[in-house]
């Protein structure tokens, strides 16, 4: 016994038939298709019967086919408005459309929208990502992320394109994208670049691990300064893939990061989202982009972890980190140089040693004294074991940037050489070379604000952070010319000026009741 085979016609064929019904001026009714073509003012109905059992030739037309005891499907119920008699369906689709008739409108209000739709998927606008990133309440799913904002890509373009006349020296003038360029080093190494003629175009997520008033402010003074920067997560590789492709960037410098040793221990994936995930999802975008741009990273004095040589050298052991930042970090330091080794991108890592300075973040430990110390308030110590005093290689932000930029600048090329040499894996210290306890500091910044603390000495927490940072800076010295001048002293005096201006009055009230984690 066979089965019945079925012939059904293809969607294909059905809606190139009801196409060309809906498009033709002379549209043939089933009773009237077999004398002549008739304009029919009131109503028209195209009537499709598809029968289970029924053979069917595409080569009949859809307005033709009856089955004998079939109800058939009455599809597209479609009304003339009057006004089609008196000009006797003259006029062409679009003259149609405008007089209202029907399936005429309704196909140009479609084909309009998917106009517009195709311009945003093209030109910018929201991702359909609809995760919202707030770091400062629960812990994040490492898959989530804050959607980017509607992008001006004029502007863009403006922000990222280098100062024309500027390169008169001779030098080559950059196009970096800096990503986390509404934090602390990000936003001050984007102002020096804007400065010296380069075309900087910035990304930020601006989530809210400290509070975003001070982000904001940053983002404001960058603007001023002509620099566009995308709230945008660093996971929306559409968005990255866009801004790579307008701009050509040469240089990409990676600042972006969720910051904090002690926050890790109460959200450890924003962590993993932000500097191992996004990291990735950067890199794989950098590595598909001809030419492909040089690339410098952030890293940290973290890295170290338990290492009790001093001061830190960049040969150092730095596989025993104390906290998941530092993991990550060490983390990112391993991702960049199997990148460099896969496909010789040019890359470079930065170890940052305690930067602070005007516009720092109000989670490190100066910036919370000044909070405390302003309004009479007690300020929290931590104290290594047996009562030993911690002491921080404290940097200035100027000399962080200066190595930035010089490490920006002596970039190698990305990519392999004819002889099949790829570019040097690089990585430096950036930091003060005169460690300072933390009780000296504090003496320092009371001098400068001129109040006097109130000092809590209590033991550290396990919560990863190292008693002692002293940086090797010989080999940043020797390769990138950093020699940091800013004494501790001159820098938190300057932090200082900084500090009582921008918080005058209230402007201040939300950083200054923000309480860093522990």
């Amino acid at each position: 016994m066979h089965a019945a085979r079925l012939n059904v016609p293809s969607m294909s064929v059905i809606w190139k038939q009801l196409f060309s019904l809906l498009m033709s001026d002379e549209i043939m009714t089933s009773q009237q298709s077999r004398s002549k073509p008739h304009r029919y003012p009131n109503y028209v109905r195209l009537e499709l019967s598809l029968h289970s059992m029924a053979a069917w030739s595409p080569k009949q037309p859809l307005g033709l086919i009856r089955y004998p005891g079939s109800p058939g499907l009455e599809m597209l119920p479609t009304r003339r408005i009057s006004g089609n008699a008196v000009r006797g369906r003259r006029g062409g689709f679009i003259t149609r459309a405008w007089h209202g008739e029907k399936p005429e409108l309704f196909t140009l209000i479609g084909v309009v929208c998917l106009a517009v739709y195709g311009y945003y998927a093209v030109f910018g606008g929201s991702s359909g990502v609809t995760s919202v990133n707030t770091v400062g309440k629960n812990a994040l799913a490492v898959s989530t992320y804050k959607p980017a904002k509607f992008v001006s890509w004029p502007s863009v373009l403006k922000s990222c394109t280098p100062r024309e006349g500027d390169d008169a020296d001779g030098s080559e003038k950059m196009r970096v994208l800096v990503t986390g360029s509404a934090g602390f080093v990000g936003f001050h190494t984007s102002l020096r670049l804007k400065q010296f003629g380069h075309g900087v175009l910035g990304v930020d997520n601006v989530n809210d691990y400290y509070p975003v008033v001070l982000k904001r402010a940053r983002l404001s003074k960058l603007s001023d300064a002509g620099i566009v920067s995308l709230e945008a997560d660093l996971n929306d590789k559409h968005l990255i893939r866009k801004a790579l492709d307008a701009c050509k960037f040469t240089h990409v410098l990676h600042l972006a990061a969720q910051a904090g040793v002690r926050y890790a221990v109460k959200s450890p994936s924003s962590y993993v989202h932000s500097n191992v995930a996004g990291f990735v999802t950067l890199l794989e975008e950098i590595v598909h982009t001809s030419p492909t741009p040089k690339v410098v990273f952030a890293s940290s004095s973290s890295v170290y972890g338990l290492n009790t040589k001093t001061p830190f050298s960049e040969d150092d052991r730095t596989d025993q980190p104390a906290s998941l930042y530092a993991a990550t970090k060490k983390a990112d330091e391993h991702l960049a140089h199997t990148y460099n080794h896969i496909h010789g991108l040019a890359v470079t890592g930065l170890r940052f040693f305690t930067v602070y300075g005007s516009y720092g973040r109000p989670d490190m430990a100066y910036f919370s004294f000044a909070n405390n110390i302003v309004r009479n308030k007690p300020i929290t110590i931590f104290q290594g074991e047996g009562g030993k005093e911690l002491a921080r290689d404290f940097t200035h932000i100027s000399d962080v940037v200066d190595g930035v930029v010089s490490s920006l600048e002596t970039s190698e090329a990305s990519g392999r050489k004819a002889d099949g040499t790829k570019p040097a894996f690089r990585i430096y210290n950036l930091g003060n070379k005169n460690p300072v306890t933390v009780s000296d500091f504090v003496s320092l910044l009371e001098k400068h604000l001129g109040k006097t603390a109130k000092r809590e000495y209590i033991p550290m927490p396990k919560t990863g952070d190292v008693p002692f940072t002293h940086a090797d800076v010989s080999k940043a010295t020797a390769d990138l010319g950093y020699d940091p001048k800013t004494s501790l002293d001159e820098g938190l005096k300057q932090f200082a000026e900084w500090y009582l201006e921008f918080c005058a009055g209230s402007a201040c009230a939300e950083i200054q009741a923000y309480k860093p984690s522990r």
